[in-house]
């Protein structure tokens, strides 16, 4: 019997705090709440907490604790990565300018950033992606000046799930000495993250989206490597996140991440087995439904369709009412009306974008829920096509 009161396929958006995270956490709320930087012995649990919290998010990407600063979220750390290099560079290269690669698929919290420091006399190379949303490596290469210091390039795509090939990007990085950074916030507990594998110097994690409390993340920053803080004050975190350390939100941090890495095989093979079932299902029940993002490297639990003569928001609310909560693409950008610059980047028109849908699965949906999914949304699209001038015309 399926339960109607929710179905949450919004995960890439945000997930719910784990059980074991909440019960991990409360204590640091009312009974250990002194200041990690305090010199007694309330200070010192406080401060004990954070760096046991520093280890399990390390133990995850194969870093060291000493290598892990903590952030508000991905967006701090995609800032603080991303400005911290670039402030840290400016006044060595001459010429032309300081020269950063990016890719038109990023998140808004790194094309945002590079924008900021475009006005600032930085150069940025927005890369091309192919149909299936990948960066392509000869592009890449051949888009390296004297002056390029540092690549950015995500991880996994938010919207359509796309993997890009990071460790061939690091060894690229590498060979020509520039800084690697990855936005590593969708593909945390999701797939393996080695950040010596995969050559990266700074990598980015949000706790939001790997069953940890809103307002927390981390970045890596290999040693050796060097930022100049976006943010003034006490000199916390290695002098290069100031504020007073949110404790229990650490702490909730690192035992996702511990559990992310403990669950992990677990949650591969049971969100792959959901996912690869919903896209069998919407592709062969729907017609004139297509799926965005590579076929194979792809998030395991991302789906991502559009649908001729649907629009997306409409589409959204309907399965609201049904009880599903999807979304059209990213969380940041879907209240505004403009198509998702994503979309428009592999390729496809403002119309074919605008009838777009992303589900995104957790570890906790079931096979259930997903049947629902199958039989309820090719209802909702017909009675949308109805009445649709696109869909008659």
């Amino acid at each position: 019997m399926i339960d109607l009161r929710r179905i949450y396929l919004d995960h890439a958006a945000t997930t719910p705090v784990d059980r074991e995270v909440l019960l991990e956490m409360l204590p640091y709320f009312t009974r250990f709440y002194g200041n990690a930087s305090s010199l007694h012995s309330d200070g010192g649990v406080a401060h004990e907490a954070l760096e046991k919290a520093r280890e399990k998010v390390a133990e995850v990407i194969n870093a060291e604790p000493d290598e892990i600063i903590f952030t508000s979220g991905g967006t701090e750390s995609d800032n603080l990565a991303i400005k911290g290099i670039a402030y840290k560079n400016k006044d060595k290269i001459k010429g032309k300018g300081p020269h950063i690669i990016t890719s038109s698929i990023e998140h808004p919290a790194v094309l945002e950033t590079c924008k900021f420091l475009e006005k600032e006399g930085f150069k940025v190379k927005y890369l091309p992606v192919d149909r299936d949303g990948i960066v392509k490596l000869d592009i890449l290469e051949k888009s390296i000046t004297k002056n390029t210091f540092l690549i950015s390039i995500m991880a996994a795509n938010n919207e359509i799930g796309t993997i890009q090939p990071v460790e061939e990007i690091g060894k690229i990085a590498k060979d020509y000495d520039i800084i690697f950074h990855t936005d590593a916030v969708q593909t945390i507990g999701k797939m393996p993250m080695d950040v010596k594998k995969i050559n990266v110097d700074m990598l980015s994690i949000s706790g939001h989206k790997i069953y940890a409390p809103k307002g927390v993340g981390a970045l890596y920053v290999k040693r050796g490597v060097t930022l100049q803080p976006i943010l003034n004050g006490g000199g916390h975190e290695r002098k290069l996140r100031s504020g007073t350390e949110n404790i229990p939100g650490i702490v909730g941090l690192g035992k996702a991440c511990e559990l992310a890495k403990k669950r992990m095989s677990k949650d591969i093979q049971h969100i792959k087995n959901l996912r690869d079932k919903l896209i069998k299902g919407i592709l062969e029940n729907i017609e004139k439904s297509y799926l965005n993002g590579h076929p194979e490297k792809r998030l395991i639990n991302n789906a991502h369709f559009r649908f001729t003569a649907i629009e997306g928001e409409s589409l959204i609310m309907d399965l609201d009412e049904k009880g599903i909560a999807a979304s059209t693409g990213s969380a940041c950008s879907s209240k505004k009306l403009q198509p998702s610059h994503v979309l428009l980047a592999i390729g496809l028109t403002p119309v074919e974008a605008h009838g777009s849908l992303r589900l995104t699965l957790g570890r906790k949906n079931t096979k259930n829920e997903i049947d629902y999914v199958i039989e309820t949304l090719p209802k909702v699209v017909n009675r949308l096509r109805e009445i649709s001038p696109l869909w008659k015309k």
